[in-house]
């Protein structure tokens, strides 16, 4: 894998040492948990500025609500997502963690970095497209998310936040469709 340029962010020191361990020399800012403060957000912004910044976090509940607060603030930052299954501690004992992911699965996170889109003509998807679709009011409606999530390498979502994430990375309505029939198929490489 190639050099990264940009400051990672991610949330502790666990996280920063396992890149280290997989990448060597890399920067990071660690946001030290789920409350950022303003001096962390002035460092990430200023990253950005010089270098770029890449956000990485844990895939779960703190790590989604740290994603938000920088995307809000520091506009522009570009983003990798671990999948859950991912970033499991040994023996399912603790919590979710970037330090639990394998080397090749932090390289193809980072293989697939995702730039928010400024301007962007896609639309939001609708609530009736998302239920036509299977992504809401079915069954099995978060296991697909999660499968076009993967598929798509933007994370998990849920019915709500789908729409506003694909508009970001300005996925297309045909692009959600080609992810759905794949996971149908059953080729989302679990």
């Amino acid at each position: 894998m190639t050099k990264i340029k940009e400051v990672i962010v991610v949330e502790g020191r666990d996280d920063t040492a396992r890149l280290h361990q997989v990448l060597g020399a890399v920067d990071t800012i660690e946001t030290h948990g789920s409350a950022i403060d303003a001096n962390t957000l002035a460092l990430i912004k200023k990253a950005q500025s010089q270098r770029g910044v890449i956000v990485l976090t844990d895939p779960d509940f703190n790590g989604d609500r740290i994603r938000r607060i920088i995307v809000q603030q520091v506009p522009g930052v570009k983003q990798a997502f671990l999948r859950r299954q991912d970033a499991v501690p040994p023996h399912h004992h603790g919590s979710l963690g970037l330090e639990h992911a394998s080397a090749a699965v932090i390289q193809q996170a980072l293989q697939a970095v995702w730039t928010p889109q400024k301007a962007t003509t896609t639309r939001l998807l609708t609530q009736s497209e998302l239920v036509e679709l299977g992504l809401s009011g079915h069954p099995q409606a978060r296991q697909l998310r999660e499968q076009i999530g993967d598929l798509l390498h933007i994370g998990y979502a849920n019915a709500k936040q789908l729409p506003q994430r694909l508009q970001m990375f300005g996925i297309s309505l045909a692009q959600v469709q080609a992810a759905v029939a794949q996971a149908r198929k059953g080729k989302h490489g679990s």
